[in-house]
C-alpha cells in the first residue's frame, strides 16, 4: 500500500524568528497514523516567513489531509494553513 505526501504552508500571524515552538505545536496535533517527513521555510513578503511541513499519510485513511489542514489553521499564532503539494507515493 502506498502513502500520500502533503506539503502544508503554515502562515504565522506575525513575523517569526524561531519556528521551534510552532514546530512543537504541529507535532502535538499530528494524527497518530501520520509522520512528519521534513520542514522548510518560504519567504512571503516584508519579513514574513511561512513554515513548510511535509507530512506522510497512509492512503487508505480518507479525510486526514483536510482534517490536519484545519487543525493547523487553529493553532494559536497561525493565520492560515494550506495544503499546496499533494502526491501519492508507492513507498510506505
Amino acid at each position: 500500500m502506498g502513502a500520500i505526501l502533503v506539503v502544508y504552508k503554515v502562515f504565522p500571524e506575525d513575523i517569526v524568528k524561531d519556528f521551534e515552538p510552532l514546530k512543537e505545536k504541529v507535532k502535538a496535533i499530528l494524527p497518530q497514523a501520520a509522520s512528519i517527513e521534513g520542514w522548510g521555510t518560504e519567504d512571503i513578503a516584508f519579513g514574513l516567513v511561512a513554515l513548510l511541513v511535509q507530512v506522510r499519510f497512509p492512503e487508505n485513511l480518507d479525510g486526514l489531509v483536510e482534517e490536519f489542514e484545519v487543525a493547523l489553521a487553529k493553532i494559536p499564532g497561525v493565520s492560515q494553513a494550506e495544503a499546496f503539494n499533494i502526491r501519492r507515493t508507492s513507498r510506505d
